[in-house]
């Protein structure tokens, strides 16, 4: 259970987000949105979707 007082108990200010539609994605943006910690080989292989695929690859994570 997580503390009233724990900074990760709350969620995501709206400011905060975006999908990408109004601002550039790279490859952190889209490792990030599936939920995983970005790690080397999970940039390369999101620069590579991102290369192929553009924006729209992050628009399948968060419709």
């Amino acid at each position: 259970m997580t503390q009233a007082d724990d900074p990760d108990s709350h969620p995501t200010p709206d400011k905060l987000l975006h999908t990408g539609g109004e601002h550039p994605v790279d490859p952190e943006d889209l490792v990030m949105a599936s939920g995983q910690d970005p790690t080397p080989k999970l940039l390369d292989k999101a620069r590579r979707q991102l290369e192929l695929e553009g924006a729209a690859a992050v628009e399948r994570l968060l419709p």
